[in-house]
């Protein structure tokens, strides 16, 4: 079934001519997967490919704790300053390529 995805699905996607990338995914795979082994029920797919990303990231937490590797904790920012950051970024390199501004 994940062969015939394969075959399939790109040559429907690019006859649309609107999609610039038309391989499936790992869910197409995975999807064909579950319905051979009978689950067919859609909605669940969804939560089913979040848990195994789950279980990817919580993997890589313990390689990370177990190499000693310092805990990570993203910083929280607000709308604004994401805005100023981006313009002081483009001023910075338009300054370097040279542009006025």
């Amino acid at each position: 079934m994940v062969k015939a995805c394969y075959k399939v699905i790109p040559n429907v996607l690019e006859a649309t001519g609107k999609v610039s990338n038309p391989w499936p995914n790992v869910d197409a795979g995975s999807g064909a997967l579950l319905m051979h082994y009978g689950l067919n029920q859609f909605d669940y797919y969804t939560v089913l490919f979040g848990v195994s990303r789950a279980f990817g990231v919580m993997a890589a937490q313990v390689w990370s704790r177990g190499l000693g590797l310092p805990i990570e904790r993203p910083n929280s920012f607000t709308l604004e300053h994401l805005i100023k950051k981006v313009d002081h970024d483009l001023h910075i390199h338009h300054k370097h390529d040279g542009h006025k501004n």
